[in-house]
C-alpha cells in the first residue's frame, strides 16, 4: 500500500492543476488489473511534469502552430519532438483531438524521413489512460490511419487494461483477436496480454465467454505452452462460475505451484462443487503439515471457501464429517489461516511489477519485460536480460 500511495500521489496533486484529467486509478468498485508503476504511468507523468514545467511559457503558441501544421490544407510535417512535447501538454478533449491529428499526419509522412528509433505507442496509451480516453485509445488501435503505432507488448497491455478499468470487456476479446494476428516479435500469445484476455472473460462470466477462453486454452497448449498462473485461476474460476467444476479442477492440475493460495482455494470450491468433501478437506489438512516446517507466509483460506465447505459438510449430516472439519477450522481461526478476503476479490488483486524477470527459451519467456517508460525510448528490437528472481508476489512469479 506504501508504494501505491507513492505512485499516486503525483496523480492526486495534478489533480489540483487541472480539471480536465481524470484520476482514474481507483475508481469506486472498479480497478486496473495491472498497477500503474506496471504499465509505466508514473514514470510518464514524472516526463510530463518535467514538459510541462520547461514548455510553459511557450505552450499555448505551440498548439496554435500545431492546429494550423494538422489542417487539412496543411503541407507543413509534423516532427518527432512535436508530437512528443504535444502527448505530455495534453489535458483537454481539444488537445486529444489535436494529439490524434498529429499522429495520423505523423503516421503517414513519408517514413524515410523519420530517422529517429522514437517509440510512440505506449506513451499514446498512457497518455489515454491518464486522461481515462479509453474510446479514442481503441479507435486509434484499429485504425488503418495509425498502422504500425501501436505494434509493442506494452501498448496493447495498456490499452486492454484501460478497456478492462472500464469494464469493456467485449472490446478487449475483440482487440485479442486483431493483437493475435499481427504477431509482433514472432509473438502470438503474449503473456500479459492472455492474462487480460482472461480476465474479460471472467468478467463477462457467462457460457459464450467460457468457450472463448477454453478455446484460447487449448490454443496455447497445443504448441507447449502454459500460461501464468493469474490466466490459470481467471480460466479456472470462470469454469467454476459456469457450472463446469471438473474442468476447472482439470486447468489448476497443470500449475506449477499448486500451494499457492489462489490454486488452492479455487481446488476446494471445485472438489465441494463435485461432491468430493473428503478430498476438499483433504486440500485443508495438507497446510497442517507446513504449519511448523516451514517460515514466511501463513497459507490462507478465504472465508467465503470455508463457508462454502462448511455447508456442505452440513448438508450431509455425517457426525464425524462434521467434527473434522469443526476442529479444523477452530485451529485455522487460532492460527490465522482464514482470510477475510473474498476468493473472487483475491483472484482479481492488482498485479504489482517485479523487481527482475528471468529470461526463458520458451515463447512465453521470450517476451522480456522492459522497464515500463523505458521502452519508449529504445528501438523496439532491443532486449535488456536480467537475472534473479522475484523479491515479491507480481509478474515474474506468475508464469
Amino acid at each position: 500500500m506504501a508504494l501505491l500511495r507513492q505512485t499516486l500521489q503525483p496523480l492526486v496533486n495534478y489533480a489540483f492543476h487541472t480539471q480536465t484529467a481524470k484520476i482514474i486509478f481507483r475508481k469506486p468498485g472498479v480497478r486496473q488489473l495491472y498497477a500503474a508503476a506496471t504499465l509505466g504511468l508514473d514514470n510518464f507523468l514524472s516526463q510530463r511534469d518535467r514538459v510541462k514545467a520547461q514548455l510553459a511559457n511557450v505552450a499555448p503558441k505551440f498548439k496554435e502552430k500545431m492546429t494550423e501544421y494538422t489542417a487539412d490544407d496543411s503541407k507543413n510535417m509534423v516532427f518527432t519532438e512535436d508530437l512528443k512535447n504535444m502527448l505530455h501538454l495534453a489535458e483537454t478533449n481539444d488537445d486529444v483531438t489535436l494529439v490524434i491529428k498529429m499522429m495520423k499526419r505523423f503516421n503517414q509522412q513519408n517514413k524515410q524521413l523519420r530517422f529517429g528509433n522514437y517509440v510512440f505507442g505506449p506513451v499514446i496509451m498512457r497518455l489515454f489512460y491518464f486522461l481515462n480516453k479509453h474510446e479514442e485509445a481503441f479507435q486509434c488501435f484499429k485504425s488503418t490511419e495509425l498502422n504500425g503505432l501501436f505494434d509493442q507488448m506494452m501498448s496493447y497491455q495498456i490499452l486492454l487494461d484501460l478497456l478492462y478499468e472500464n469494464q469493456r470487456y467485449n472490446d478487449i476479446l475483440e482487440a485479442f483477436e486483431i493483437i493475435k494476428s499481427r504477431q509482433i516479435e514472432g509473438v502470438k500469445f503474449a503473456r500479459n496480454v492472455v492474462v487480460l484476455m482472461f480476465a474479460a472473460c471472467y468478467k463477462l462470466n457467462t457460457q459464450q465467454s467460457l468457450e472463448i477462453a477454453l478455446k484460447l486454452w487449448s490454443e496455447i497448449n497445443s504448441i507447449g505452452h502454459f500460461p501464468m498462473r493469474r490466466a490459470v485461476t481467471f480460466c479456472s474460476g470462470l469454469a467454476i462460475n459456469q457450472g463446469k467444476p471438473e474442468i476447472g479442477l482439470e486447468i489448476l492440475s497443470g500449475a506449477k505451484n499448486a500451494n499457492y493460495t489462489t490454486i488452492r482455494n479455487l481446488k476446494v470450491v471445485a472438489l465441494v462443487d463435485l461432491g468430493r468433501i473428503d478430498d476438499a478437506l483433504a486440500v485443508l489438512k495438507s497446510i497442517l503439515q507446513e504449519d511448523g516446517a516451514r517460515m514466511g507466509p501463513i497459507h490462507t483460506f478465504n472465508m467465503d471457501v470455508i463457508g462454502k465447505l462448511k455447508n456442505a459438510v452440513k448438508e450431509r449430516n455425517n457426525a464425524d464429517l462434521s467434527l473434522e472439519f469443526d476442529r479444523l477450522e477452530k485451529y485455522f481461526k487460532d492460527h490465522g489461516h482464514i482470510s477475510n478476503t473474498l476468493l473472487n476479490d483475491q483472484l482479481c488483486t492488482e498485479i504489482a511489477p517485479p523487481q527482475s524477470v528471468r529470461n526463458n527459451a520458451n515463447e512465453f519467456s521470450r517476451q522480456q519485460y522492459r522497464t515500463p517508460y523505458d521502452d519508449s525510448r529504445r528501438n523496439p528490437n532491443y532486449r535488456r536480460r536480467t537475472n534473479g528472481g522475484p523479491a515479491r508476489p507480481g509478474l515474474s512469479e506468475m508464469h
